[in-house]
């Protein structure tokens, strides 16, 4: 017996260390940190950090040159104050919040819930900016159905699980649960791309930048991969990036055709340059450990398991990936020059990361459910998390703790279905 667990201590895997590519390292402080002109201003040199206020009176007199702040210098004083305050209630469904997303200027935050959407092949599309028409409490909703079946497939032949506009708002493209990436040409009325992109559903699919050329999927097969439409003769992808050891949940672009995030069911989320990719897979997929993310719990012996073949450039750990296919973003350019990742998580958090040192800086907590997306306003200092306690909640840099507004512990629940079960009971 003795023996036995001694040699179960030794076969634990042991937590490796943060590591991070220096070139992206290094592209990620030039667009967060000060810039060397204000460095040199303030500090000669110096390592010191420097404070918003230092910044600000540097400005005024001078100091910091004719020029004034650098984008680099704004993020850096934005990004020392996290929106962490609140929360505050945005709105509260009898429903699980399953996704939640500022539109690209900020002006319009769209939400939605279990009870509005279902597994279709069918995408649709709502005008919420019509002058001329009005919608009115899912009497009057205006959709328009894009239908990316085949017209020989059955009505409910698969369910998208992933749904992209390109950055001109031409076109839509889905992942879905028939292994494929399709992408809707909304001038043409019609799908005009369909690959056979995996072995396993699509659950992530997104455009790598403006161009709209490139296309990053992830699936649960464990694999990323990277598509160039303008090459994709018989179905093959121009690179496959691995790493992770279980199926991946959401992708992010960092918008630049070079960097991006997956989250995955293995609990990390990691971050990718496609120009380390592989022309094809290298060797058998590794599968270390037997489980449904669905409805157990992470087995502990796995946390610290490694890819033997892992093409990634950092790894972050410290959330929860369970029950639902949760989601990872950059967080802005505009007030924190992409210098963190967030995600929601099941453990009921909203972390965010430190891309440069892979701490995790902060764990927003109040919900008492699992909140499978957030988003971060691209110009304010907000965040938005969305949760299957039917919540959407705001979080803000400043605020006053004795608002009479903010969020209690009293008016928390694990779910709306749960509060109106027990309701009736009582009733």
């Amino acid at each position: 017996m003795r023996g036995r667990r001694r040699r179960a201590r030794e076969a634990d895997p042991v937590p490796e260390p943060f590591t991070i590519d220096d070139e992206v390292s290094h592209l990620t402080r030039i667009r967060s940190e000060p810039s060397q002109r204000t460095l040199g201003a303030f500090y000669a040199g110096r390592k010191r950090g420097i404070s918003t206020f230092g910044l600000l009176s540097g400005r005024e007199s001078g100091r910091s040159g004719a020029g004034g702040f650098s984008r680099a210098d704004c993020a850096y004083a934005a990004r020392k104050h996290l929106p962490t305050k609140g929360p505050w209630c945005v709105d509260d469904m009898t429903s699980e919040a399953y996704v939640s997303q500022f539109s690209s200027d900020g002006s319009l935050l769209v939400a939605g819930f279990r009870a509005y959407s279902s597994l279709s092949p069918t995408v649709h599309i709502v005008n919420v900016q019509s002058a001329g028409k009005e919608s009115q409490a899912n009497v009057t909703e205006i959709h328009d159905g894009l239908e990316f079946s085949n017209d020989d497939d059955d009505e409910y032949s698969f369910g998208i699980f992933s749904v992209k506009f390109s950055k001109d708002g031409q076109e839509i493209v889905v992942g879905n649960s028939d292994r494929s990436i399709n992408v809707y040409d909304l001038r043409a009325n019609k799908v005009s791309v369909r690959i056979r992109a995996h072995a396993a559903d699509v659950n992530a699919v997104t455009f790598a930048d403006e161009s709209g050329n490139l296309l990053y999927s992830g699936s649960d097969d464990n694999l990323c991969k990277v598509w160039d439409r303008r090459c994709l003769a018989r179905e093959k992808p121009a690179g496959v990036l691995t790493g992770h050891l279980d199926g991946i949940t959401f992708i992010d672009s960092r918008g630049d055709g070079r960097y991006f995030i997956s989250n995955c069911k293995d609990q990390t989320i990691k971050l990718w340059d496609v120009r380390k990719m592989s022309a094809s897979i290298k060797g058998r997929q590794p599968r270390f450990f037997d489980w449904d993310y669905r409805w157990m719990s992470f087995p502990l012996e796995a946390r610290h398991c490694k890819h033997p073949n892992d093409q990634s450039l950092a790894t972050y750990r410290g959330h929860s990936v369970l029950r639902t296919l949760i989601r990872c973003y950059f967080s802005p350019v505009y007030s924190t020059g992409q210098r963190y990742i967030y995600t929601g998580s099941s453990d009921e958090y909203v972390y965010i990361y430190d891309v440069v040192t892979g701490d995790i800086v902060e764990k927003l907590s109040w919900h008492g459910s699992i909140i499978r997306d957030c988003t971060w306003h691209p110009y304010n200092l907000t965040i938005v998390s969305s949760s299957w306690d039917g919540y959407l909640a705001r979080w803000e840099a400043s605020g006053d703790e004795d608002d009479l507004s903010v969020l209690t512990e009293n008016e928390q629940r694990t779910s709306p279905y749960r509060q109106s079960y027990t309701r009736h009971l009582l009733l």
